[in-house]
């Protein structure tokens, strides 16, 4: 039998989940929920039900796994923990100061419904988290560094987007490569928000546009762009379109640390990621966390998770026999 698999808005990770459904034989897209005019959304999988996000409670028995796939400032603080009070859920949180606020959230909604939820899956929360623990866990003398990049930050492209006098904008983070070699380099650097990474954008201005006046709002932009080195490019519409429609990413997680009586030896642990795609990456993640979570809730599991609760071998498709037999 197939996990049945709900998806509750669809934009670029609601596609991104659908896509990975098909790849997951054992799962299957039961129905998709949205906000707009059902009758207005075109999804890829033929023969599935699009509904009224008004009316998700009512579907409750038609699906095993419901995955959310609205925005973290607004959206899932509220949709998570009403959801889990009808369904497994599964989320992809990413704001990280809320994080124990949301857990707390999910965790009183889950338990009172008798459902499984696990938050912030992705890559940062989410693969990012799990290597930083375990090489905290491996190195225990060491330091933590975190490079994002070279990739689209959607919120900070966002937030040029709305500047007045912008049509269209892409934004960039990019590791600074010194301070990168530095760390691979287990020197253990003190890097500042400047030193570790800089900022590129690309900037479709409205005709007749103040250029000048744009570049300095970006450039000072508090809590997006002034602790950073920031370069603005202005290009017409065409070359935006034709150089800069994807939506790539990735980054480095890496902790330098050192063993021995005296600490006379020095280790590296470095996890990267360069992601084609970031909404479907993380559509992929959050696929396999659907697994456990359909896995968790068979076992009587109840209440919020995290990926830091979720055995490993609850992720993949393949039984335990087949994992230590090819994996082990």
């Amino acid at each position: 039998m197939s996990i049945r698999i709900g998806i509750f808005g669809y934009g670029n990770l609601g596609r991104g989940v659908e896509c990975a459904i098909r790849h997951n034989p054992d799962m299957a897209l039961a129905a998709v929920f949205t906000r707009r005019a059902p009758e207005s959304v075109r999804i890829l999988t033929e023969g599935v039900p699009v509904y009224s996000a008004k009316d998700i409670a009512s579907h409750k028995e038609e699906i095993d796994v419901l995955i959310l796939c609205g925005g973290s400032a607004t959206d899932l603080p509220v949709q998570t923990p009403e959801c889990a009070r009808y369904f497994n859920v599964v989320d992809s949180f990413d704001t990280h100061a809320r994080i124990p606020e949301h857990f707390a959230n999910v965790d009183k909604a889950a338990k009172e419904g008798g459902h499984v939820g696990i938050i912030s899956v992705g890559w940062d929360p989410g693969m990012f988290s799990l290597n930083r623990l375990y090489a905290n866990a491996i190195l225990t003398d060491g330091k933590d560094y975190t490079f994002w990049g070279k990739g689209v930050s959607q919120g900070h492209s966002d937030a040029v987007r709305r500047i007045a006098g912008v049509k269209d904008a892409k934004q960039y983070t990019i590791p600074v490569p010194e301070a990168l070699e530095k760390v691979r380099a287990g020197e253990q650097p003190e890097l500042t928000t400047r030193q570790k990474h800089t900022r590129e954008c690309f900037v479709v201005p409205e005709e007749g546009a103040d250029l000048a006046r744009i570049e300095q709002e970006i450039k000072t932009m508090p809590n997006y762009f002034d602790e950073y080195d920031t370069t603005v490019h202005f290009i017409s519409m065409e070359e935006f379109k034709r150089d800069h429609s994807a939506i790539p990413h990735g980054g480095f997680v890496i902790r330098s640390g050192r063993t021995g009586w005296e600490n006379e030896n020095q280790h590296v642990i470095e996890y990267s990621l360069k992601l084609d795609s970031n909404p479907e990456f993380t559509s992929s993640v959050i696929i396999a966390y659907a697994r456990a979570a359909y896995r968790m809730a068979k076992e009587g599991n109840t209440g919020c998770k995290t990926v830091f609760d979720i055995p490993p071998a609850y992720l993949s498709a393949m039984d335990g026999e087949y994992l230590r037999s090819h994996m082990l």
